[in-house]
């Protein structure tokens, strides 16, 4: 069983109630001595003291326990690696230093240098002129990854959710389509109807809540449609989780807010089709097979992959994956993250990476090692998408997803047997983008770095006009 250690937790509750260690050791009836291990992490919690203090300071078990840790080292180490920090950076282990015994330092590091990369991100693309006032606001889709990402892609109120609206389907979910159309009637009085995509040229899901209906194009293919209706479904059924959780995200824009509601009703929906235990037990017993796991529960390969990301519940955890998703100009569509994995938040990811090699080889799995500038190895899959066809003018609408892990997983994973994991044979040595990647003689390089001039010498030609 780990080791419950929550010392920065408790020397911020102490601190926030104007507390000495010996004032708060004697509302827990345990020494001073303790209550010092305790903080710096030299003992671990005990049942007793923990429930002491739930009781003493009232608060949650779950919030004493819950640890950020993983996601908070992940992030600070994607943010070392910039070039901007030079060569001299902090190892792995002081890193975990900062991370156990300064956590609220380390995040207003991290808020400082997200804001960093938004500004140099909206310098960019305003050619280095203008002094708009919202050169530092997170974007809305940057502050949802960020909320998903500190709670792992795991949300155990909405997994609840789905479980309890699950169990009220009759005679089993087999046919999840006529369930959730049979659910949303009775329940909610609301009809849903299919449409010609002509009569829908904008939108694929139309949820008119005055006249409580459903319109679905039937551009939509069935995985699609029984999707759109489970995310109806969390807007109608659980419409306050849903508030309450964006409330405690701390996102504060309404733009943002409308974001996440999206995103959270996703999860809900990917909860309700493939509920936690059961599509667990089947990826770890088929290696993580995407397409199996698609005929066994309906849905689709893009589908699946989101949801793999999600299998981090405490005591029953899978595979930590990260998702991206890019269109055929490179622009990134769609990034969840459970791994270190540094994802570019925009577009321009790396060339070399074989989620761009996708788009030639049309809905193969390509599986790829790669290594990160700073040293870290991860396995990927990538593969194409359809998506939803308007028109015959829109007839090669696809997009590509990478699903990825360390590479210490990897062996996990059935599609692994393509690569020796064992040996050190070929790993393609990519980087997050062009703009922030230090790699010197890469034949795929399109951008000099932000944060570094490579050599440049008239008399050689290098494999780029970048650098010779």
């Amino acid at each position: 069983m780990q080791k419950a250690l929550i010392g920065s937790k408790l020397r911020q509750l102490r601190r926030d109630h104007g507390q000495t260690q010996a004032e708060m050791a004697r509302r827990l009836n345990i020494s001073p001595a303790y209550v010092n291990l305790l903080e710096n992490n030299q003992r671990s919690l005990s049942v007793k003291v923990l429930m002491a203090l739930a009781e003493a300071y009232g608060i949650e078990i779950r919030e004493l326990l819950s640890d950020r840790n993983a996601g908070r080292l992940a992030d600070l180490r994607a943010a070392v690696s910039d070039p901007a920090f030079g060569r001299d950076r902090p190892d792995l282990q002081e890193l975990r230093g900062a991370v156990d015994h300064a956590p609220r330092l380390v995040d207003l590091f991290l808020q400082l240098y997200r804001s960093h990369r938004t500004a140099v991100d909206r310098i960019a693309r305003i050619g280095g002129t203008g002094t708009e006032p919202q050169l530092l606001v997170t974007s809305p889709e940057t502050a949802v990854h960020d909320f998903f990402r500190d709670n792992r892609n795991y949300f155990d109120a909405l997994e609840t959710a789905a479980d309890n609206v699950r169990g009220q389907f009759i005679g089993g979910a087999d046919d999840m389509y006529a369930q959730l159309k049979r659910y949303l009637r009775l329940k909610f009085d609301i009809e849903v109807r299919v449409e010609p995509s002509h009569d829908m040229p904008d939108a694929l899901r139309v949820f008119d809540r005055q006249a409580g209906q459903v319109r679905l194009s039937q551009a939509l293919d069935h995985a699609n449609r029984v999707f759109q209706l489970a995310h109806v479904l969390a807007l109608a059924d659980i419409p306050y989780l849903l508030d309450s959780m964006i409330g405690q995200s701390g996102i504060d824009t309404d733009l943002a807010a409308a974001r996440c509601r999206v995103e959270l009703a996703n999860y809900f929906a990917a909860a309700l089709l493939m509920p936690y235990d059961p599509f667990l037990a089947l990826a770890e017993a088929t290696g993580y097979d995407v397409d199996r796991l698609g005929a066994a529960f309906g849905t689709s390969f893009e589908q699946v992959s989101h949801r793999l990301t999600t299998l981090q519940r405490d005591g029953a955890r899978g595979v930590a994956f990260f998702l991206i998703r890019v269109d055929k100009a490179g622009n990134v569509t769609k990034r969840v993250n459970a791994t270190p994995f540094a994802l570019a938040e925009k577009g321009g990811s790396c060339p070399v990476w074989n989620v761009h090699n996708a788009f030639a080889t049309p809905g193969v799995i390509l599986p790829q090692l790669v290594e990160m500038p700073d040293g870290s190895q991860f396995f990927t899959l990538s593969r194409t998408v359809k998506r939803p066809v308007f028109s015959p003018h829109l007839q090669d609408n696809r997009l590509a997803v990478a699903l990825g892990c360390e590479r210490g997983e990897a062996h996990r994973i059935g599609y692994a047997q393509a690569v020796n994991l064992e040996a050190d044979g070929p790993v393609a040595r990519i980087g997050v983008s062009c703009q922030l990647c230090p790699r010197q003689a890469c034949s795929q390089r399109a951008h000099q770095p932000l944060h570094m001039d490579l050599p440049m010498d008239a008399d050689r030609r290098g494999k780029t006009r970048y650098e010779s």
